[in-house]
């Protein structure tokens, strides 16, 4: 059954207990009728909105029961309206409203039932069927008490368990800074310093310049920034998702420059109308050129590579292609870490072989749902 028609059904199933309870309830001073059968239905009806408006649903529940006892209707049907009242009432922390009514109830209810049936004509067991009820309304009550301690209980386990592993995760992610920075950082300034030593001897000696020895050293310079950005958001934001804020595709540029000056020619394409993108849209297509631009550097052998992006409206397309080689059917760890990019945007990732040659990359990224 739908969500939405439960409560309905509920509310629906106690109006027609209710009349039952009443109908087949032992005659009492009064027969059942119409104001009755509107006083029954009327409390029933109330409870709908006891999750929203407990107490006044407590309220007039509580006046339809005792009108419907001081007129001497059988059953005590109308106290089940009550009964579902007080324990929302509980559930809500509106303990005193349900105080309130209990003590309305026992005193009202039969005072009112004293005066009507007049001196010496009450029945013997009138004390005994309200205290009765008003055990049932304090079980109630007692009831919505410990399902609410219950409830507090488990979001206070959830919220421990939650603290834990957030600490838990703000350890993981310092010890990764720190082996990042032991690791790669010295390795990575190893090369850059290496790279230098070597330009600047071979430009002292007057010599030629190796272009692939200039290419190692802007790359690895680019890759030193781009890993110390990266380890200041992890140090920084447990919150961060792990990418420096400067990474995007205004960079584009600085990146096909580099596949250039490592020796594969790339021709740049962009259509639609240019726009700022999210930053996770933004950070996402960038990573994407940029590991497909690798593949290729390594993969394709001798190769010529295209990249166009595409503007959309309510998306960014974005698609590598080269002449080469190709690629394995088995995607590596870039081409799986470029699927999970995509996936956690909730995009769309093709990749694979082309029919005549080469290899393909394109990812549709949604731009609204992101920002």
């Amino acid at each position: 059954m739908n969500r939405q028609l439960r409560p309905l059904a509920g509310v629906l199933g106690l109006v027609v207990v209710v009349l039952l309870a009443a109908v087949t309830a032992p005659e009492s001073r009064r027969a059942l009728d119409v104001v009755g059968v509107l006083l029954l239905v009327t409390a029933a009806l109330a409870t709908a909105a006891a999750g929203r408006a407990p107490v006044p649903v407590l309220a007039v529940t509580t006046v339809a029961l005792l009108a419907y006892q001081a007129r001497g209707y059988p059953g005590v049907a109308s106290s089940l309206p009550v009964i579902v009242a007080l324990y929302m009432a509980v559930r809500s922390r509106q303990r005193w409203a349900a105080g309130a009514a209990v003590t309305a109830v026992l005193v009202g209810g039969y005072t009112a039932e004293l005066a009507t049936v007049g001196s010496g004509r009450l029945p013997p067991d009138a004390l005994q069927r309200w205290m009765l009820l008003i055990g049932w309304m304090v079980a109630a009550c007692v009831a919505a008490e410990l399902v609410r301690q219950l409830e507090q209980r488990a979001l206070d386990a959830e919220r421990t368990r939650e603290e834990t592993a957030r600490r838990r995760a703000d350890e993981e992610r310092l010890r990764i800074a720190r082996e990042l920075h032991d690791s790669l950082t010295h390795s990575i300034s190893l090369i850059n310093v290496q790279a230098g030593v070597a330009v600047h001897l071979a430009r002292k000696r007057s010599e030629e310049v190796p272009p692939a020895l200039l290419t190692i050293q802007e790359t690895s310079r680019e890759a030193m920034r781009e890993l110390r950005a990266t380890l200041e958001v992890l140090r920084a934001d447990p919150q961060a998702d792990g990418e420096p804020a400067t990474v995007g595709l205004s960079r584009l540029d600085g990146l096909v420059e580099g596949a250039v000056k490592a020796g594969v020619p790339v021709r740049v394409t962009v259509s639609g109308e240019r726009r700022d993108l999210p930053p996770p849209v933004d950070r996402t297509a960038y990573r994407i050129v940029q590991e497909a631009l690798t593949n290729v550097t390594r993969h394709a052998g001798p190769a010529t590579a295209s990249v166009h992006v595409e503007y959309r409206d309510g998306e960014l397309a974005v698609q590598v292609d080269d002449d080469g080689r190709g690629g394995a059917a088995e995607p590596g760890v870039g081409l799986t870490g470029m699927r999970e990019r995509v996936a956690a945007l909730g995009g769309s990732l093709h990749f694979g072989p082309r029919p005549d040659a080469g290899f393909s990359v394109r990812a549709v990224l949604p731009v609204e749902a992101a920002a």
